[in-house]
């Protein structure tokens, strides 16, 4: 299934959802984007290339990938990255994962950011994202798990917390 999202009149944004010849390219990026296939989120480790999800596509460039997985009535996005930044790539994917979680019976939809990265939370906040724990000192355990995690995020900030956020749908 492929979704369209209309951006401009030149630019085009396909959703289409992950299959099996995506896996390859999935741990690839996350190799030279993150430095490894697995995300830490509340001290569970996930293999990125084996979770549900959806790509971003314009034309036939790869631009974004939202990963998902769903615990009971509760949708985790695990992962999400835009390639190209403020052209609605990540809204798009959002949308989708929000459509997603509704036909699967799911309550809500949470996730997992760093307390540096101010860019995601104003983000996920304008989606209407609420701000629901902080988990002091959670990246010290995920290290333990994932150790190539930096002990420094971006503008220098130290990589201390998890914040959680939750859309109720």
């Amino acid at each position: 299934m492929i979704i369209l999202v209309r951006m401009s009149k030149d630019e085009d944004i396909r959703i289409k959802k992950i299959s099996g010849s995506d896996s390859t390219w999935i741990t690839d990026f996350y190799q030279r984007r993150w430095g490894s296939s697995h995300v830490v989120t509340r001290g569970v480790i996930h293999d990125v290339p084996s979770l549900r999800g959806f790509i971003a596509m314009k034309s036939d460039k790869r631009i974004g990938l939202l990963c998902y997985r769903i615990d009971n009535q509760d949708f985790e996005i695990v992962t999400l990255d835009s390639l190209e930044e403020k052209i609605g790539v990540g809204s798009a994917l959002i949308e989708k994962a929000v459509e997603t979680a509704r036909s699967e019976s799911c309550r809500r939809i949470w996730l997992i950011t760093t307390n540096d990265n101010s860019s995601a939370l104003r983000f996920y906040q304008k989606l209407g994202f609420h701000l629901v724990a902080v988990h002091r000192n959670a990246l010290e355990y995920s290290r333990k798990l994932k150790p190539e995690i930096p002990i420094f995020g971006q503008d220098g900030i130290p990589l201390r917390d998890e914040i959680e956020l939750e859309l109720i749908i």
